[in-house]
């Protein structure tokens, strides 16, 4: 286990960034940018799915909006490289694919194609299906396969190399598409001897009917969960519903594991979830525990826009340094999916 002081060196977090990149450059020895484009992928009878994808690129970049975020971005430009790592991500409950923007651009900085999707009905606008987190794997299967044979670039991707990235219940949905077969069961005692946790809450404003609340309740057939072969590696941030897992559902997760927790987590507090998704895993995970952090501190660096629109997200506990610490964070993403992957 690695504990990660609360006051990040500036000086070592740019060094390891530094390193990450350079170690990746046989990958996309043209490439000096990051390009980008939002897609809207069709998902049969379902919303199509709204993805953002970066890329290694060699046309020159400038600052663009993203939401309430900046980016320094190549929209639409030619991709550079070929045989590249495809990197899959998922987000948190009323999320979208921009949150954890910045380590996208990390990875496709260092060479890699990092493809994030808003998950249909549990995004910022809609929540009508946030308590279906079976849709989620389904959700991460089907970017895979349209990334795969039908983006248009699809042919400068290396199928042999694709991990994923999850946080919170992205960090769920991570570990199921690796093999992970959770027990729902488990959700309706432990909601009832933690009311105030945020996973217990999110089930009773969801709106969802008695029927539904249920299904949540419920050891569904192993059938339900949607897992990818084609995932060799997992970086899993503060997963949600970790106690779900145990030993006997995770038996089937072979992949390497990057596995990070919040030490003051209060949204999903110690040890439900990281730590028990920890002690679950067949093989010991690559373990980081970050010293004064708290959930959300895994998401981007806030903006003042995100600061006014979504203040909950951006407060980080006195003394942690989110832009520093993301330094380090990106950083040591990017080094694990390189050495994981073989990325040289």
């Amino acid at each position: 286990m690695t504990v990660i002081p609360a006051k990040f060196a500036k000086t070592t977090g740019l060094a390891l960034f530094a390193a990450a990149l350079l170690s990746a450059a046989p990958v996309r020895a043209e490439a000096t940018e990051v390009g980008f484009s939002e897609l809207r992928i069709a998902n049969g009878q379902e919303k199509p799915l709204v993805v953002g994808v970066w890329y290694p690129t060699a046309a020159p970049a400038q600052d663009h909006p993203l939401g309430a975020y900046v980016q320094t971005v190549a929209p639409s430009a030619p991709v550079a490289g070929e045989h590249l790592p495809l990197i899959v991500m998922s987000h948190g409950n009323g999320g979208n694919y921009q949150n954890n923007y910045d380590t996208a651009l990390a990875l496709a900085k260092a060479g890699f194609v990092a493809v994030a999707v808003s998950h249909t009905g549990d995004t910022h606008e809609d929540q009508s299906r946030a308590v279906y987190v079976m849709d989620r794997p389904q959700h991460m299967h089907r970017l895979i396969d349209y990334m795969l044979s039908e983006w248009p670039d699809h042919t400068r991707l290396d199928a042999g190399r694709v991990g994923v990235f999850g946080f919170s219940i992205g960090g769920f949905t991570a570990l199921v598409a690796v093999g992970g077969i959770p027990d729902l069961s488990f959700t309706e005692a432990h909601a009832k001897a933690h009311p105030e946790y945020y996973d217990a809450q999110v089930a009773k404003r969801s709106g969802a009917s008695p029927e539904a609340l249920a299904m949540l309740r419920s050891k569904l057939p192993a059938s339900t969960w949607v897992h990818d072969s084609r995932i060799k590696a997992a970086v899993v941030a503060a997963p949600a519903l970790g106690y779900t897992f145990g030993r006997e559902g995770m038996k089937d997760v072979t992949v390497p594991v990057q596995l990070w927790r919040a030490a003051e987590d209060h949204i999903l507090p110690h040890p439900d979830y990281a730590e028990a998704v920890r002690i679950a895993l067949p093989a010991p995970p690559e373990y980081h525990v970050v010293d004064n952090a708290d959930h959300f501190d895994f998401l981007a660096p806030c903006t003042d826009m995100l600061r006014q629109v979504a203040p909950m997200i951006c407060v980080s506990r006195s003394g942690f340094d989110r832009t520093r610490f993301h330094q380090t964070f990106n950083a040591e993403v990017v080094r694990f999916f390189q050495e994981t992957l073989k990325v040289k």
